[in-house]
């Protein structure tokens, strides 16, 4: 990279994490395949970024997608948009099934990948994703969005800095009652979202968990429900399961109830609470609760409850959350889906690509927050049998 001047280092910091770096000579070129989801990232306002090629399989879509992203590089065929002149980086938000095949084929063709959630569907889909990471040297990053919520953000910095004293017990909740209409496209016929497994789409839940505790889930048992409806005995993934309830075993030896629900009279979620010794964090519910941060006191008296039990010194109170956006460029500082994660999305991938540094969510977390779901499911399926869950460990540090 070429030397640059002091003033321009301090003008391309912009730190998502504890690692900032120089602003880039060029900007990294960015290609974006599935114009659905995919139009939400905020690529074409990253000051180090830029898209140059799109791609999708529906014109109504491609058209959207160039006057989003402002380009006229517009694509049908995937390996064609692979070999658009220049292209630094493809971002994969297309449906969960296509997920490891495009981000190994965009690797295996020389370009880092953000990829949607989950990584995959399979224990071997994520051992592929593994290897081919170590196999190209491209970075891998899942775009999993409650890691960058801004309860979570503060939970994780929370953590690090010991303000919970031990975590002694997480849970996490996505709720998203209302989905029958996404498993049929409008002609009628099943799209991948037809009878999909709610616990291979535990991201939302383990993405909060896994980062703030420092844990990886080893064990669980999980509980299914379903009932006689058609789509449950018609889903090509055979798959029996309207929600899904998993108790997870950490590494620390702790515990975490995780629940994934398409069919539940609740307000749609993405939460959860971090309960430590010391001090908790439980996000707000849709039924109208706010964030509220519970710590243990050392003043006041002690109060009793009806029954005339002791209640321990606690001060409970709602909780003013801040947005996080001094971390962001000033481009990306605006409101966006999915609690306000797509702008941190956008930085950090952008600059794990300019700083040559991994990813936070690498393709070791992804399989981290992808895996403990998968084996979930399995064990649901045998009702409720306790399983083992394989710890791939995490990236090497840079020697």
């Amino acid at each position: 990279m070429p030397e640059m001047t002091r003033r321009e280092f301090v003008a391309g910091v912009a730190a998502v994490g504890a690692v900032t770096g120089p602003r880039a000579s060029r900007k990294v070129r960015v290609g974006v395949v599935g114009g659905n989801f995919g139009r939400s990232m905020l690529w074409q306002l990253h000051p180090q970024s830029e898209v140059t090629a799109v791609c999708d399989l529906r014109d109504d879509r491609l058209k959207l997608m160039t006057e989003t992203f402002r380009t006229q590089n517009a694509y049908k065929n995937f390996r064609a948009f692979l070999k658009h002149p220049g292209l630094d980086a493809v971002a994969v938000f297309t449906p969960a099934p296509l997920h490891v095949w495009m981000a190994t084929e965009a690797m295996k063709a020389g370009k880092h990948v953000i990829s949607a959630v989950p990584a995959g569907l399979a224990v071997e889909e994520l051992e592929l994703l593994i290897e081919t990471v170590k196999r190209t040297g491209m970075k891998y990053m899942m775009a999993e969005t409650s890691f960058y919520r801004a309860e979570v953000i503060t939970c994780r910095e929370w953590a690090g800095q010991r303000k919970f004293g031990a975590i002694v017990y997480t849970e996490a909740e996505y709720h998203h009652e209302g989905l029958l209409p996404l498993m049929f496209d409008e002609r009628g016929f099943p799209t991948w979202r037809h009878g999909f497994p709610p616990m291979l789409y535990p991201t939302h839940c383990t993405g909060i968990v896994v980062p703030v505790t420092g844990e990886r889930l080893t064990e669980v048992q999980a509980v299914g429900w379903g009932d006689d409806h058609e789509i449950l005995k018609t889903n090509q993934y055979k798959n029996p399961f309207w929600n899904t309830t998993a108790f997870f075993k950490t590494a620390g030896g702790h515990c975490s109830r995780i629940s994934v629900c398409w069919h539940v009279a609740a307000g749609g979620t993405e939460r959860g609470a971090i309960y430590g010794d010391r001090l908790s964090y439980i996000m707000s519910r849709p039924e109208g609760s706010p964030n509220t941060v519970v710590s243990i006191t050392q003043n006041g008296e002690t109060v009793l409850d009806e029954n005339g039990y002791p209640q321990g010194k606690l001060r409970q109170e709602a909780y003013q959350q801040p947005n996080h956006w001094e971390k962001l460029p000033p481009e990306l500082r605006r409101p966006s889906g999915h609690g306000g994660s797509h702008p941190f999305l956008t930085h950090e991938f952008v600059s794990a690509i300019v700083e040559d540094r991994n990813p936070a969510v690498d393709v070791y977390e992804a399989v981290a927050y992808t895996l403990p779901g998968i084996v979930a499911h399995q064990s649901a399926l045998k009702g409720g049998e306790p399983l083992k869950i394989r710890d791939y460990g995490a990236a090497k540090p840079p020697q």
